[in-house]
């Protein structure tokens, strides 16, 4: 592999800066990888390569004229295609919005493009952002890196399997249930959802309006804090945007870089997150980083959150309701595909055989949910009584970080399983977010880290750490101290192990591609 695909956003930014290495060349050097391994990959829905390099050259020479930039700018970025961008298409994975184009920037890619880092591609994801797999995109599911017959998680897969790759160094994502954490603990990377309102959603195709986060995405928790400074923020445009002074992430993530700041850091364990059905390498690898965290002068705790084992039940009524409404706008007559039924048809018509060939199954699933608990004589029982427990999770939230600083669980229960395995059974997907949801339906902030692999498989495993709402620094200054334990411990960067690509498979999948 080429070594400017192999350096961590921090490294590159610093050889950019330098100039020791131009954006065109960095650039040019990712597109080449998306060319090689996406084929089989299916991390990206959309690139220009002509567009990007044109960006990277305008960075160059703004470097050359003397121009001050910012510390990423020249670096490339992978953009969840939830996210609206006016020079590639945003499906938001879906075949009903299949080559829509906006007229404006989402507030997040805007001010990425404004700090100069480059954006190289639109990646894959699950339809409207719901599902654990990306194997309900419209245009095919994506493949895990460390094993290729197996998921990247969901819905924002293509964003992690893209840095997991060595495809992209820095992506985008957006979080409604856990749609960053999972995906990178299944691809062994590091994603953020930031407290709700910290950044933008403006321009972020809505999946649950009071669940979506948008965040970032990368090989280190120091590249996922210095992109998380640059997309953080109030915006006028967003009325849940939250007007607060954000301190520096990257500068909390590089005081952490020293495991001595764990020292007096109490770490709360909430028992009901440590359900049934931990696979055993995970549980495994989750305790020998508390191990770690004690020997390193942390301090566990045990909490207890009586209402969290509610969360996934509430979450898939609140979920499916605000999705109900949200997606009302894709009729056929505002935004979208539309089918006409043969002969011509009402406007009723027209709507229904669009909606029918434009959504996929879960689509319909959750939206037909969604719809039933917003009906009459059953908002109160349902979406009403779902708010209810969403408090009671907020205040158990409350009560625990009165004893503790972080709280640490499995990002997920298991490792990455088998492409198809969960087919039929959306209920162990649903089961997948059981850790990660609580944390959006408090609105607080998460990260998720690699921690090793499981025994039995091989297979990445995250740790999962939240803080109270603005407290994301605090996050990132616990994953670095984790990171560099982690390291330490293997002797390397947890992204340095990553397996090598198949050749075979990769030649193989490419051959398919082009005959189709």
């Amino acid at each position: 592999m080429n070594e400017l695909i192999q350096m961590t956003a921090a490294d590159l930014a610093t050889k950019l800066a330098s100039g020791e290495v131009s954006s065109e060349e960095a650039t040019r050097a990712h597109l080449d990888r998306i060319t090689a391994v996406d084929g089989a990959l299916n991390a990206f829905l959309a690139t220009d390569a002509e567009s990007s390099l044109a960006v990277a050259r305008d960075i160059d020479a703004r470097r050359a004229s003397g121009e001050s930039l910012g510390e990423l700018a020249g670096v490339p970025l992978a953009i969840k295609d939830v996210l609206v961008t006016t020079d590639m298409p945003a499906t938001s994975g879906s075949k009903i919005l299949e080559g829509y184009r906006s007229p404006f920037d989402a507030t997040a890619v805007a001010r990425a493009r404004a700090a100069g880092l480059v954006s190289i591609g639109k990646t894959n994801m699950d339809e409207f952002a719901m599902g654990s797999s990306t194997e309900n995109s419209a245009y095919g599911p994506t493949l895990n890196p460390w094993k290729l017959d197996s998921v990247p998680g969901g819905s924002g897969g293509g964003s992690a399997v893209a840095v997991s790759a060595f495809e992209a160094p820095l992506a985008l994502g957006s979080d409604t249930g856990g749609s960053i954490r999972q995906p990178a603990a299944l691809t062994g990377t590091v994603g953020v959802k930031p407290t709700y309102g910290g950044v933008s959603r403006y321009g972020a195709i809505a999946l649950a309006s009071s669940l979506d986060q948008i965040g970032p995405c990368a090989r280190t928790v120091l590249d996922t804090a210095l992109l998380h400074d640059v997309i953080a923020g109030h915006d006028r445009h967003d009325s849940t945007s939250l007007d607060y002074a954000w301190p520096s992430m990257a500068a909390a993530a590089r005081d952490g870089a020293d495991p001595g700041t764990l020292k007096g850091l109490r770490v709360g364990v909430v028992k009901q997150l440590m359900i049934d059905g931990v696979q055993p390498g995970v549980q495994a690898r989750f305790e020998q980083s508390l191990a770690l965290l004690t020997a390193n002068g942390a301090e566990i705790v045990e909490i207890d959150a009586p209402h969290f084992e509610y969360a996934v039940a509430a979450y898939y009524l609140i979920l499916p309701a605000e999705a109900s409404s949200n997606l009302a706008k894709y009729d056929s007559v505002r935004f979208g595909m539309r089918v006409t039924p043969q002969g011509g048809g009402t406007v009723e018509g027209v709507m229904s055989e669009t909606r029918a060939a434009g959504f996929g199954a879960e689509v319909k699933r959750r939206i037909i949910l969604g719809t039933y608990a917003l009906s009459a004589g059953y908002y109160d029982a349902y979406y009403g009584s779902a708010q209810q427990v969403r408090t009671l999770i907020q205040r158990d939230f409350a009560s625990a970080f009165d004893q503790v600083d972080v709280i640490a669980s499995p990002t997920a229960p298991t490792t990455a399983w088998q492409l198809g395995a969960h087919k039929g059974d959306p209920m162990r997907d649903y089961l997948n977010d059981a850790t990660t949801i609580p944390a959006n339906l408090a609105g607080i902030p998460g990260l998720s880290l690699p921690i090793g692999t499981a025994s039995e498989d091989g297979l990445p495993v995250g740790l999962q750490l939240m803080a109270p709402a603005f407290e994301d620094a605090r996050l990132y200054r616990a994953g670095s101290a984790i990171e560099q334990l982690i390291a330490d411990r293997d002797e390397a960067p947890f992204w340095a192990q990553a397996p090598e690509l198949d050749a075979a498979f990769l030649a193989t999948a490419q051959t398919g591609k082009a005959a189709n």
